[in-house]
């Protein structure tokens, strides 16, 4: 949905296995009066890149508003439903709504258009992924995909799920390098977060709720927009949702983008 030229933060790359940054660390815009995103990583974000990744950020889109006709290259993109549905529209013919909890996958290829729209009257939020397609597909025909929630593997914890999204024995085809995991975590519950496989950084995204965890040693409170960065040697790391609440949050596993 953007893209600007690439911001530098040499201040959020340190030597640390592990790192928390609020939210408040990274913008929110507002650029039209029916859009509003936060950007955890892309133009306008301190993380202008991470690996393949070119942006991650959760949009919010009003009623009956959205994104018409626009193109794509050499991109795949992902869109994960966290309120609301978003009706999209491609040159291929593709054409579907995205509900709550649906996953879908854009392949751009070498040219796509397509539409992103709420067409009702409650708010629709996603969170929109965009990497660089790996060259290797080039010139592969641009198409997608979309899956539901109950057709990805999943989980169980200790009153926590754990989705895999992209790889990790998902469906859902790729073209890009990564993996991302979908985290759940229920009343009262607590997830245990997988270190990243040598070779990969993790790149932690809060989505919705409330909860808290522990980093060296210290209790740190976890609220919508909050990131965690961490390698590969990080220290044991749990979500856990308050009895009063739960706790979402995506876990990416990207090539090393920590120096």
């Amino acid at each position: 949905m953007f893209i600007s030229e690439p911001i530098t933060a040499p201040e959020l790359v340190r030597p640390e296995p592990i790192h928390y940054f609020p939210a408040s660390t990274f913008p929110t815009i507002h650029p039209i009066h029916w859009l509003t995103s936060h950007f955890a990583v892309g133009g306008w974000s301190p993380l202008s890149r991470l690996g393949g990744m070119l942006t991650a950020h959760m949009t919010r889109i009003a009623p009956q508003a959205g994104f018409t006709w626009h193109p794509h290259r050499g991109l795949e993109i992902y869109t994960w439903v966290l309120e609301g549905t978003l009706h999209h529209e491609d040159s291929t013919g593709g054409m579907g709504d995205i509900h709550v909890g649906e996953f879908q996958r854009m392949f751009s290829g070498d040219y796509i258009e397509h539409q992103e729209l709420n067409l009702w009257d409650e708010p629709t939020r996603v969170i929109q992924i965009w990497f660089v397609a790996d060259p290797k597909y080039r010139g592969l025909e641009p198409h997608y995909q979309q899956l539901r929630r109950d057709e990805l593997p999943a989980a169980r914890g200790e009153g926590s799920t754990v989705y895999a999204l992209i790889g990790d024995g998902s469906p859902v085809e790729q073209h890009m390098d990564g993996r991302l995991s979908a985290v759940s975590v229920e009343v009262g519950g607590r997830a245990v977060i997988a270190p990243p496989k040598p070779g990969e950084d993790l790149f932690l995204y809060v989505t919705d709720g409330a909860g808290e965890t522990a980093i060296r040693g210290e209790t740190v409170a976890l609220g919508q927009y909050d990131v965690i960065l961490a390698r590969p040697e990080m220290p044991d790391l749990a979500l856990r949702a308050p009895e009063g609440g739960s706790l979402d949050a995506l876990c990416f596993y990207l090539p090393s983008f920590l120096q």
